[in-house]
């Protein structure tokens, strides 16, 4: 029962505060902020409510892959709504709400069951947290990059006007963009690190893809980061590598569960 009414309340107050946000977006017309964080604020933590539900299955902890995606859509939405108030980022709102308003209704309408131990395997819950840490940030991180883009464009054509658009001042965007992949690498080698130190099997049969594509995307943001710091990067280049890591992530992540999880069962 608490599983629906939070998972009910969640979506209702995610899609509340997406409407909002769109309609100010769209109709040009200013944006209370502060009611966008006190609305969302709830559904994030309805959402909270169902995932506890949701994860604490009464033989293991529930780690299904719809669960994982709603358990990453609620620490961007805690992490972007936490922000809102400080960074001009009004404009990323509509993409993390509507992701995290999918989610929730994709773990609610469609259960999945994906049993594991953690009680007996203390270690892994750490990776798994710094794994879902580093991955959220890195998304968030791909969301600041297609904004940086946009803006980017739309200075270049003269088709922004700085005075009216919601859009933040580019070089806010960008400075922003390094600082959260300098934040998601720091957490991948941790993430990294934790599992070769802890788990067994990272480089066995069915898992060596998913290390071999972390430590891809591991070089490819370390690379990005030692070229800013030595002679700076364009921002097409920033943008397309921060986006490149991140699908690389996910399919590292989510690829071979999706395939084992929904498309096979």
């Amino acid at each position: 029962m608490w599983t629906d009414i939070s998972s009910f309340g969640a979506a209702a107050f995610y899609s509340i505060s997406l409407a909002l946000v769109l309609r100010g977006l769209f109709q040009h017309t200013a944006i209370n902020e502060k009611l966008i964080f006190g609305l969302a604020s709830i559904g994030i933590g309805f959402h909270a409510i169902s995932l506890s539900t949701t994860i604490l299955a009464t033989d293991g902890q529930n780690m299904s892959i719809l669960v994982v995606s709603s358990i990453v859509s609620w620490i961007i939405a805690a992490m972007l709504t936490i922000a809102l108030r400080r960074f001009a980022i009004i404009t990323l709102l509509p993409v993390v709400y509507g992701f995290s308003l999918l989610s929730i209704l994709g773990m609610w309408l469609i259960p999945s069951s994906y049993i594991t131990h953690f009680e007996t395997n203390p270690e892994v819950l750490i990776h798994i947290c710094l794994a879902l840490s580093a991955y959220s940030t890195l998304v968030i991180a791909a969301f600041y990059a297609i904004q940086l883009h946009l803006i980017n464009t739309r200075l270049k054509s003269k088709k922004l006007n700085l005075a009216s658009s919601p859009l933040p001042p580019l070089m806010t965007v960008e400075k922003h963009l390094f600082q959260l992949v300098v934040a998601g690498l720091i957490l991948l080698t941790l993430s990294l690190v934790s599992g070769f130190f802890f788990l067994e099997d990272m480089l066995a049969q069915g898992k060596l893809h998913k290390t071999i594509l972390s430590i891809t995307a591991w070089c490819i943001y370390s690379v990005l980061i030692l070229k800013h710091h030595q002679q700076g990067v364009k921002i097409k280049t920033a943008v397309n590598t921060t986006i490149v890591g991140a699908v690389i992530l996910t399919l590292a992540y989510f690829g071979s569960r999706l395939v084992s999880e929904l498309m096979l069962n």
